[in-house]
């Protein structure tokens, strides 16, 4: 008889955690304690799957950077000290992962995952006739409005095979809705993709409930996780005692409240948010993702809606949206792209996107052996789910890997 895995988490990792395994042969049960499934940080982010620009956040010089930051009214990055060992311990790693070469260590580990990921999901398109989540393979333009930061990035590529230098006037013959906005330059990448994470969900949910393999509880609140020795046992529902032969923790970062003697989770909460903005026949939204580097927006054509995502707020454990953030992106915004779509009906959202220090997620084993982790994708994690998922049923499977899984597996103690 097949082992069952049971997920915790409802999310894109969650589920795409699922549709792997599935694949694969396995069954699944998935717990997750919303109502809905991908209702909470799979919800409204920002739509880009940015295949080559995922270099973490910490590296040389970000602190410095920070500082002045969080000395402006309009800065991206927004930290709240609080009386938390939580916050102290990854603000702590945070900054000793702020060196060059930990980042162009950590940027290689993402850069490998991320191709993976795109590689499944095309797959899981083609074999599978995944569809109804607003794919297309629309590139992406990160643009520049200081010279230095230009300079910086164009002799630093991720992929010079297939990323192109361009002047400012080749980002706006390329994309026209940026019209006379002040930049300088940029870097495009024509294969980057961009999708719908809350549609996507809701397909791989329809899909697995289809395969008679997996089964979903929803409103499932897990109290506790039952162990002994090594090995966990069973998951506490609260009304039930759900026994577990393989369990997968995929629920973000209130992952860490499931505690276990001996298990560290190093995450916490970088609060994200975003702008859905209707659009119409009147409007000129840009139909290639972009990237506004020095506000750190990212604008992404997803169906008939803008996306528009920023920020990363350090501030605790409140989900609830910030006014002042809001009404900042918004502005800014607008002042980009004025005519993009109807901001006034705009649908405002925020979200705790579960980050590790390092910004390299947690993927594979742990000292009990049959639970796994898939955890800590912070804002990539629409990027990586698919891959994620695919290394995770190879890991369960004791099966060779897609890829080297040097800097992605837990340390065990």
């Amino acid at each position: 008889m097949s082992q069952r895995v049971c997920i915790i988490g409802g999310g894109v990792i969650g589920l795409a955690s699922a549709y792997a395994l599935v694949r694969q042969g396995f069954e699944v049960t998935l717990v997750e304690a919303q109502e809905s499934l991908g209702s909470q940080t799979s919800f409204a982010n920002g739509g880009q799957l940015s295949y080559r620009y995922v270099a973490p956040l910490a590296d040389a010089g970000v602190p410095w950077q920070a500082l002045g930051w969080m000395l402006k009214g309009d800065s991206p990055l927004k930290l709240r000290p609080r009386l938390d060992p939580a916050q102290w311990r990854w603000l702590a790693g945070f900054l000793g992962a702020c060196r060059h070469s930990v980042n162009r260590r950590n940027g290689a580990h993402l850069l490998r995952l991320a191709l993976l990921s795109q590689s499944t999901l095309q797959s899981w398109r083609e074999e599978d006739g995944l569809q109804g989540f607003d794919w297309r393979r629309n590139g992406k333009l990160v643009t520049f409005r200081e010279q230095k930061s230009f300079e910086h990035a164009r002799h630093n590529l991720a992929d010079s095979g297939q990323q192109q230098v361009l002047c400012a006037a080749e980002c706006t013959a390329l994309e026209p809705a940026l019209g006379d906005t002040p930049f300088v330059g940029g870097i495009y990448t024509p294969d980057e993709e961009v999708a719908d994470c809350h549609a996507f969900c809701q397909q791989l949910a329809t899909r697995l409930r289809a395969s008679g393999r997996c089964e979903i509880l929803l409103g499932q609140r897990v109290r506790g996780i039952r162990h002994g020795g090594d090995k966990v046992q069973a998951i506490d529902l609260g009304e039930r005692v759900l026994p577990v032969d393989q369990l997968v923790l995929a629920a973000g970062h209130r992952s860490a409240e499931l505690r276990l003697p001996g298990l560290q989770l190093p995450l916490y909460p970088l609060k994200g948010y975003s702008l859905s903005v209707p659009i119409g026949p009147q409007h000129r939204a840009p139909g290639i993702s972009i990237t506004d580097y020095n506000r750190k927006i990212v604008y992404a054509r997803i169906g008939q809606q803008l996306r528009v995502a920023a920020m990363v707020d350090i501030v605790g454990f409140d989900p609830s949206p910030a006014p002042a953030r809001l009404a900042l992106m918004r502005r800014q915004a607008e002042q980009t792209f004025a005519a993009a779509g109807d901001y006034a009906a705009a649908i405002e959202w925020a979200g705790m996107r579960p980050a590790t220090p390092s910004g390299v997620p947690l993927i594979g084993a742990t000292a009990y052996r049959n639970l796994w982790l898939n955890l800590g994708h912070g804002a990539l994690g629409f990027t990586l789910a698919c891959g994620s998922g695919q290394l995770l049923g190879e890991l369960i499977g004791q099966r060779s890997t897609s890829i080297d899984m040097q800097g992605l597996a837990p340390r065990v103690a």
